[in-house]
């Protein structure tokens, strides 16, 4: 079997992105630490990386509020990555009053930022995450769709062309439309919604598969149990995608009176929820210790990862963000042992530089502040930029 892809950055130049006015980082380990006091701006560095895949970022942010306060309002990110022995230049940015993000790859403008996901699958857990068996199911949703979209390049846009007919039905239902220009966009919802629930479904199928083929055994992470559940999917089950698409049609068209009074439609894809379980413990993950769902999740993400590399053939950029403060030592040297094998260029960040003392020799540790990042750690070695 071939060995996936692996990108490898090997410059990071932020320009104009959230504090930075200007700033390169020279990398050249699979595993890089960013330490410094919290406002220093780390996350801010893993942020403008997870840029250089589809979507909206890690924080999902507003492109007008990247830019840094008192700049233009332009703000861009560029890297040099080494990929099938080659060096390629990706960048990516936006210009005050010009709306959306500009994409480019050596240069050449590209139409939307999916282009990225041809060089790059980058997968991501923040702080932000860490309420995500708890709170509401849009976060889960969203969360799946990541997951997604990391082994289905054409995700993105499926969901977002679902949201945007769902947003068109519930507005002509809201001005009174006519019943043939609600059937022929209720056609569009039903065939879109059917696709980006055949696709969610699939992805936890197969990352349910990832998960049991792991050993048990002094496992560090508990392995989690998943499932995709929302009245849509209990309805159509056994169904082929047509016939899936018909029954969503009909349920549209029999509920325009209720969704119209709702003001929103209330039956699809759209309300569906990713359920995860304890596996050992069999027990919502909502319902376990907070130590014991951020294990879940990290244990999710790293077979989310493994299965990315798999189906893609290209073993993922991964950005832990504060992940290795909430671990004691046991489970710190376990994370990142278990992410030294994955192969796959990863980064982190933490408040003090001894949280990454288990690192593997090959690796880099930069001390943030002051609007740069100083390399203080390398190859095992300490050692000053």
């Amino acid at each position: 079997m071939t060995a996936p892809r692996s990108a490898r950055l090997t410059r990071l130049t932020l320009t104009g992105f959230r504090n930075y006015v200007t700033m390169g980082i020279g990398l050249s380990a699979g595993m890089v630490a960013f330490v410094g006091a919290n406002g220093a701006g780390k996350t801010n560095i893993l942020e403008a990386i997870s840029f250089l895949t589809a979507g909206r970022g890690l924080r999902r942010a507003a492109l007008t509020d990247i830019a840094r306060v008192g700049g233009d309002g332009t703000w861009s990110v560029s890297a040099k990555i080494h990929l099938d022995d080659m060096e390629t230049s990706l960048g990516t940015g936006a210009t005050a009053g010009v709306p959306g993000r500009k994409v480019r790859i050596d240069g050449e403008d590209m139409r939307s930022s999916e282009s990225l996901l041809d060089y790059m699958r980058v997968l991501w857990l923040v702080p932000s995450m860490d309420g995500l068996f708890t709170g509401p199911g849009s976060d889960r949703r969203r969360f799946l769709d990541r997951l997604t979209l990391a082994i289905d390049p054409a995700h993105g846009r499926r969901v977002s062309d679902f949201e945007n007919a769902l947003r068109q039905r519930n507005k002509l239902l809201d001005q009174g439309g006519s019943d043939a220009y609600l059937s022929a966009l209720e056609l569009q919802v039903a065939s879109l919604g059917t696709a980006v629930s055949f696709a969610r479904q699939e992805t936890v199928g197969l990352l349910k598969q990832m998960i049991d083929s792991q050993p048990t055994e002094n496992s560090t992470f508990p392995q989690a149990m998943l499932s995709l559940e929302g009245t849509f999917e209990a309805e159509t089950i056994g169904m082929s995608a047509s016939d899936q698409e018909d029954h969503y049609r009909r349920l549209l068209e029999q509920g325009r009176h209720r969704d119209r009074a709702a003001g929103r439609t209330l039956t699809g894809p759209h309300l569906s929820d990713l359920k995860v379980r304890h596996a050992a413990k069999d027990m919502p993950a909502a319902q376990s210790s907070t130590g014991e769902q951020k294990a879940l999740l990290i244990g999710l993400v790293l077979a989310h990862a493994e299965l990315t590399a798999k189906v893609s053939g290209m073993t993922p950029v991964l950005l832990l963000d504060e992940v290795a403060a909430h671990l004691d030592p046991d489970r710190r040297a376990a994370l990142f042992a278990r992410l030294d094998a994955l192969g796959g260029q990863v980064f982190m960040t933490g408040t003090d530089a001894s949280l990454f003392d288990a690192l593997p020799v090959h690796s880099e540790v930069f001390e943030v502040g002051n609007n740069e990042a100083r390399l203080i750690r390398a190859s095992g070695a300490h050692k000053s930029a």
